[in-house]
């Protein structure tokens, strides 16, 4: 009754103490809404997102076909434009997925709306998997559109042979960048820091990871330092899904690229543990 004075016996529902959580298990809603305005943020301006690095690559494509394609070159036994076709593809993929993992939180820094993003009842499991799966969403969508723009290009050919190999090498490496893109939002105090990254280590890791030529053809050194680049396995993996061929044995490199996504986790998971330069 109201009013009663409850029985001493009776059991007592816990108070949560200050700052201590008191949903259980997986805030699904709150993962869904932050995933969801995530991807509509990219999504609104799709045209320079997703179809622009579509255009970007074809044009990467007609290039060197023109240049090295029309004597008839080949190799690893297949037509060049056909090799360097997949490459193209997954670079597209890791860079704009790194590109969407870096602004987030970034921009939030900036903008003085990083609020946004710590007040919400997400665990930080919760915040990585809303912020990670948008960067691979939008990844996804590029490499897409430029299968879809491939197809459409004479003297290319991007059948899928292997999709579950195609599916992997995609995930692991579009994964491997969004770690590196929020790990970087977290460090960068503006647009230039996080520019450095992509022009410093992206796009050069990108470029020398065997996209364009075999990496067996180089010298004994330049053979080393290319295994030594974890983007030469999404590329020589992504390839094999398409062409049936790859640079490296495909067991080591998803091994190499599941170990390096687990440290690159568990670097999120504890930056954002310790509210390394966003709690400040």
């Amino acid at each position: 009754m109201i009013g009663q004075t409850p029985s001493p016996d009776a059991p007592r529902r816990p108070r949560a103490g200050l700052g201590e959580t008191t949903l259980n298990g997986v805030n699904w809603g709150g993962l869904r809404t932050l995933y969801i305005k995530e991807v509509r943020r990219f999504f609104k301006v799709q045209m320079q997102t997703v179809w622009a690095p579509a255009i970007t690559t074809l044009l990467y494509l007609i290039i060197f076909t023109v240049a090295l394609g029309r004597s008839g070159k080949t190799v690893m036994g297949v037509p060049f434009a056909d090799f360097i076709a997949p490459g193209l593809i997954v670079m597209a993929m890791l860079q704009n997925s790194f590109a969407n993992a870096s602004f987030s939180l970034l921009v939030g820094k900036m903008q003085g709306t990083i609020v946004d993003y710590l007040m919400p009842p997400l665990s930080v499991g919760e915040l990585i998997a809303g912020l990670v799966g948008a960067a691979v969403t939008r990844a996804l969508l590029v490499g897409f559109a430029v299968w879809l723009v491939m197809l459409a290009w004479p003297g290319v050919h991007v059948t899928v042979r292997e999709p579950l190999t195609l599916l992997y090498f995609g995930l692991a490496g579009s994964l491997m960048l969004a770690f590196l893109g929020l790990i970087t939002s977290i460090w960068a105090d503006k647009f230039d820091h996080a520019a450095m990254v992509t022009n410093f280590v992206v796009a050069p890791l990108s470029l020398l990871s065997g996209t364009f030529y075999a990496v067996d053809s180089l010298s004994p050194g330049f053979q080393a330092a290319s295994h030594a680049n974890p983007f030469f396995y999404v590329i020589s993996g992504f390839r094999h899904g398409f062409l049936g061929v790859s640079d490296s044995p495909l067991v080591v490199g998803a091994l190499v690229l599941a170990a390096i996504n687990v440290i690159l986790l568990l670097a999120c998971v504890t930056l954002l543990k310790r509210g390394w330069k966003i709690k400040n």
